[in-house]
């Protein structure tokens, strides 16, 4: 590999190996032209760290620096870990994808749901997105009682034969999944079994002592104008959806009434694989380039069947919930549609406001990016994907 340079920028710290330097230069540009506060970019290419870079401060509404290892909230790039744990599972027999859930878990054959399969969990094809009534956020935190209001839900579509994103209702989903098969919380599943083997610093329910690493999150402004910036509006009927309160969006994403606060320590320290994890860059880039590859002497965690499984097209076309195309495989958003990623074969997630990890098993690449500045958009953030395409350029 060629040699890897510290960056002398100011306000940005961390190196990149040669020929990533479009990284850099994209990852500048987002403080000077799109506004970011804070935030971290990472890229492993083939097991090897090539791009690792940091600035601006901790917290939205703070002055202290980002330093190496800060870690940031990534709300639904969590879906992306959650969905590791269920593929991990079926990868070592103890979980049938096309099995009904309610195998697993029995309450879960109530009103409608007994042929919801395992796979349509994963593809957002369960019909639960949203709850007739939805959770404070205490009820939220309480696994039992918020999988037994999920198991109780009657579906809003006939399960699997249509998708829709399932924005909140995910986290009781898998979270009550992996519970059941294997007798622990989601998060302590993970960290046993996949980020704590992996050395990766990514948490679904964050641990005391890594609390005071979690830098706070806030709302971002889009600047007014900047030279080069990627100017969005949403559709009217996509900005329609999300201002109707009936609405299955509003709804959907509204699972959880009044929304919690982020920045809570008793919010983080629960486990919400829908929506709460917290990472650092480098942590979530780690995370996917072990799904298909060796890092740093750790051994691979999906076998080439199970990347297939992850990347393969199980949902595609107008989306219940998003109001826009999508496509998943399962568990994870595919490139194409609402998630533009680095290439045809690339799976991910992003987090709604900014977050983003995925890999690319051609490219030999794993990504991760977050930030404390969110930003409206759901899924293809400016900031983001000017680094995508500056690792495109590189690569």
């Amino acid at each position: 590999m060629d040699a890897i340079d510290a960056v002398d920028v100011t306000g940005v710290s961390g190196t990149v190996a040669a020929g990533f330097e479009p990284v850099r230069d994209a990852f500048v540009r987002n403080f000077a032209e799109l506004g970011e506060r804070g935030a971290a970019v990472t890229v492993y290419r083939d097991g090897q760290k090539v791009v690792d870079l940091w600035g601006g401060t901790q917290d939205i509404d703070g002055t202290a620096p980002w330093r190496q290892g800060t870690a940031q909230i990534v709300r639904s790039a969590t879906k992306g870990v959650a969905a590791a744990a269920l593929l991990l599972l079926h990868q070592r027999g103890r979980l049938d994808l096309d099995e009904p859930v309610g195998s697993y878990w029995p309450e879960f054959k109530a009103a409608g749901k007994e042929q919801v399969r395992v796979r349509d969990l994963l593809a957002h094809r369960a019909g639960v997105p949203a709850l007739d009534r939805p959770l404070t956020p205490s009820e939220a935190l309480d696994p039992d009682l918020a999988a037994a209001v999920v198991a109780a839900q009657a579906p809003f579509w006939e399960p699997g034969t249509d998708h829709g994103y399932h924005a909140q209702t995910y986290s009781w989903l898998t979270g009550e999944l992996v519970r059941r098969v294997t007798g622990q919380a989601i998060g302590d599943w993970l960290a046993a079994e996949v980020t704590g083997p992996l050395g990766a610093d990514l948490w679904v329910g964050l641990p005391p002592g890594a609390a005071s690493r979690a830098g706070r999150v806030g709302p971002l402004a889009a600047p007014e104008s900047a030279p080069g910036a990627l100017r969005t509006r949403p559709k009217r009927n996509v900005a329609e959806a999300y201002a109707d309160p009936e609405s299955l969006t509003r709804r959907a994403f509204g699972a959880i009434d009044p929304l919690p606060d982020e920045n809570d320590l008793a919010y983080r320290a629960a486990a919400l694989p829908a929506s709460n994890g917290i990472a650092t860059a480098e942590g979530l880039a780690r995370f996917y380039a072990g799904l298909i590859g060796e890092v740093e002497g750790a051994g691979r965690l999906f076998t080439p069947g199970t990347v297939e499984l992850a990347r393969g097209e199980a949902s595609a076309g107008p989306d219940r919930v998003l109001v826009v195309n999508t496509r998943f495989g399962l568990g994870y958003m595919l490139h194409g549609g609402a998630s533009p990623l680095l290439g045809p074969g690339s799976f991910g997630h992003p987090g709604r406001g900014g977050a983003l990890g995925f890999a690319d098993p051609e490219a030999g690449v794993g990504f991760g990016y977050v930030t404390n500045g969110m930003r409206k958009g759901v899924t293809a953030d400016p900031r983001a994907q000017a680094l995508v395409r500056a690792v495109g350029a590189a690569l």
